[in-house]
């Protein structure tokens, strides 16, 4: 391949680590050959802040990445916030809550964790976690709304968001029945098109991996889009190539092209 990217997009869960949070030595190895090389590296995740830099301490540099599904573009370490996008999410909230009333909310402190209407199942989000009332919650314009019901189904939740439409706002539904609300028109990709322009990097010159509903946008907008081997169908078929699953080290598959 004659192509090589200026800029390395790469999503976390499923990409860069696998669904138990761990980076394998091949990952690791592959990613900071190209880093080494002088390609940036910038992590594109819907992780909030805390996540982006649990996954950056893994990697052991410093850089840009894409949190909140596009709605954060930040620089570490130290920590700084180069882009935010914030909407009002009332509306949005209420409309779910009034069709899936026991369902749990959450809404990003940037750079701090989550407040939350209730306990998370364990390990799902990271950083300090406060607990308030929904109103409360959604008293201010915010980054990003997570919506969780651990007793439904992921399927559900792709209906219930179909019904509802939710204009105004950016929405993923993820693997299990977790509702991610963003504001209308951000995505990893607009938020990795305004990292670019700061940089001087257009999106022909990128290569951008990932694995989830959220990574179609990034992938479709990126010189090179690569799909995990695990990935739905819908992202495959927006890719412009798929590679090996999470446990067949796909990444470093697919990064080892450029090494």
């Amino acid at each position: 391949m004659t192509w090589r990217p200026r800029l390395v997009a790469l999503d976390v869960d499923g990409t860069l680590v696998d669904y138990e949070n761990e980076m394998t030595p091949a990952v690791h190895e592959a990613v900071n050959a190209l880093r080494d090389s002088g390609t940036e590296v910038v992590i594109s995740t819907g992780r909030a802040v805390p996540g982006v830099l649990n996954c950056a301490d893994k990697l052991g540099f410093e850089g840009y990445a894409i949190a909140s599904n596009g709605a954060l573009v930040i620089s570490y370490r130290p920590l700084e916030i180069v882009h935010a996008v914030t909407f009002d999410a009332s509306e949005a909230v209420r409309r779910i809550l009034d069709r899936v009333p026991d369902a749990l909310v959450a809404v990003e402190e940037i750079g701090v964790g989550y407040r939350v209407s209730g306990p998370f199942p364990s390990g799902e989000i990271t950083g300090t976690i406060t607990v308030q009332d929904v109103d409360q919650l959604v008293a201010e314009p915010v980054t990003r709304v997570v919506i969780r019901a651990p007793e439904r189904s992921a399927e559900e939740f792709h209906s219930l968001a179909d019904e509802l439409g939710l204009e105004d706002t950016n929405y993923y539904v993820g693997y299990t029945a977790w509702l991610d609300i963003a504001p209308h028109g951000v995505s990893k990709a607009s938020g990795l098109q305004v990292l670019c322009d700061r940089l001087g990097v257009d999106s022909s010159d990128v290569l951008a991996v990932g694995d989830g509903n959220n990574d179609v946008e990034m992938l479709i907008w990126a010189g090179r889009g690569v799909a995990m081997g695990q990935a739905p169908e819908s992202l495959k078929v927006a890719a412009d190539a798929v590679t090996g699953t999470v446990d067949d080290d796909g990444l470093a598959q697919e990064l080892q092209r450029y090494l």
